[in-house]
């Protein structure tokens, strides 16, 4: 069986390439550090690293835990994931605050780019360095940003849409958090490549919540009320399943594609059917990872840059190299 937290490397399709434009490369000799955290690192004490996800209670972040999970394993690093339960912008704020006197460092996924900026910033300046990852915040004064190019992605859904629609139907677009800015940028590039398919028609974004049965309730009322809508394209791991799902039960595949996000074993399992059509990983495993490395190698001196972890597109012709 295959483990809940195996991110494969071999995928179907991989584009890696530079992260957004938003930040120079960033050195610990340019950074006002905490006279507390230079301590630290110099008598080699384990340096203790924070990877603030934006909600643990989502399918999503246990991919992301395994990564930090995997980091803290390693010699001269405490990693502890932490995070809100439920998309709580002030339960984030004040876990943060809370813990900010042991950090050493802190990665963060933000619920709201608005509201946690000026927290960002508030940590930058106790001499705290902060990088974002899966989720960018770059009005902040973060110092780089780990994760894939949001908008990018999108496009790429975008782009796998309108081929399996064969550049006709009707298009819904599902999100757990319409206003959250990750889903923003994603539905961004996503509109902007189905701009080129003139026979296609976005007909709504459906706001799902992030309850499972709530998912599930408001794709059915949807699809209920619009029969002429002939694809899902879903921005997010949970609102994939779930379309998916509706689709097998009312006996639709084939009829309504889906393309979506990640690999959730139930996802995994619907593009194997052939129910979802596309499925796109961004690595969550690695965002984890990175997210302490990056700080890791930081504070111990090196130059680190944005990192991109690249979109990997999963067909039911190459779905078989994750079940492996």
């Amino acid at each position: 069986m295959r483990s809940r937290f195996l991110i494969t490397t071999a995928v179907a399709a991989l584009a890696f390439g530079a992260a957004p434009a938003s930040a120079d490369p960033a050195k610990v000799s340019d950074f006002d550090l905490a006279p507390r955290i230079a301590e630290n690192v110099k008598s080699g004490e384990p340096l203790n690293i924070f990877v603030s996800y934006h909600d643990v209670s989502n399918e999503f972040s246990p991919f992301v835990k395994a990564g930090v999970e995997r980091a803290d394993s390693e010699d001269g690093v405490n990693a502890r994931f932490i995070g809100p339960v439920g998309a709580d912008a002030d339960g984030q704020i004040s876990e943060i605050e809370t813990l900010m006197g042991q950090m050493d460092g802190l990665a963060i996924s933000s619920v709201s780019s608005d509201a946690l900026a000026p927290l960002i910033n508030r940590v930058m300046e106790a001499g705290i360095p902060v990088i974002t990852y899966n989720t960018d915040n770059a009005d902040s004064n973060r110092l780089v940003f780990a994760g894939q190019d949001l908008v990018q992605s999108g496009r790429e859904a975008g782009k796998l849409m309108g081929e399996v629609l064969d550049g006709k139907g009707k298009v819904m677009i599902t999100t757990l958090d319409a206003a959250a800015q990750w889903s923003l940028d994603r539905e961004n590039g996503a509109r902007e490549a189905l701009e080129k398919f003139p026979d296609i028609e976005v007909v709504r974004t459906l706001n799902t919540g992030t309850d499972p049965q709530e998912i599930y309730s408001a794709i059915e009322n949807a699809m209920l009320s619009d029969s002429s809508i002939t694809g899902i394209l879903s921005l997010e791991c949970c609102s994939t399943p779930a379309a998916g799902e509706w689709v097998k039960r009312n006996g639709k595949t084939g009829d309504v594609k889906i393309v979506g996000f990640d690999l959730l074993d139930q996802t995994v399992e619907l593009v194997s059917d052939g129910v979802i059509q596309a499925t796109i990983d961004q690595a969550p495993e690695r965002q984890g990872y990175e997210a302490v490395n990056l700080l890791v190698k930081f504070l111990k001196g090196e130059t680190i840059d944005d990192l991109d972890t690249g979109v990997g597109v999963y067909t039911p012709e190459t779905i078989s190299k994750v079940m492996q």
